[in-house]
């Protein structure tokens, strides 16, 4: 049974995260337990995610699901709008809340540091070479 669509098509946060990540070399767009997901050969971001408390899901639909490096985890984890998500966070992927404020930068980085954690050489050379 497949899993029910988790997400708004409409929804302006995931435009915005969704124009960021298709930018970058290769990257390609599906739909994996119900919510977008983003990939070369490797998932590199998901958009919306969950934590389990006391055997209940609680959903943070417009987030961002990366795979950070374990110090830039740690710093992020500090803040509120940051969650280690179900299922993920034993890999080293964390939530991060997205809102009307998001600093959007901050999301390119977080998108480009864990597109180059999954992304081949080759793709992350291309990267490298767009860059000034």
């Amino acid at each position: 049974m497949p899993h029910p669509i988790m997400f708004d098509e409409a929804d302006p946060l995931l435009r915005r995260l969704r124009a960021l990540a298709l930018a970058l070399p290769g990257a390609a767009e599906k739909i994996s337990h119900g919510h977008p997901a983003f990939f070369t050969t490797k998932v590199f971001a998901y958009y919306g995610g969950s934590v389990k408390i006391d055997g209940v899901y609680r959903q943070h639909e417009h987030s961002l699901l990366v795979l950070t490096d374990p110090g830039e985890r740690d710093a992020l984890l500090a803040e509120d709008r940051c969650y280690l998500p179900a299922y993920l966070a034993a890999s080293g992927w964390i939530g991060v809340d997205l809102a009307d404020d998001t600093d959007w930068d901050e999301v390119e980085e977080l998108l480009d540091a864990s597109y180059r954690r999954t992304a081949g050489a080759r793709r992350v050379a291309e990267l490298d070479s767009r860059r000034p």
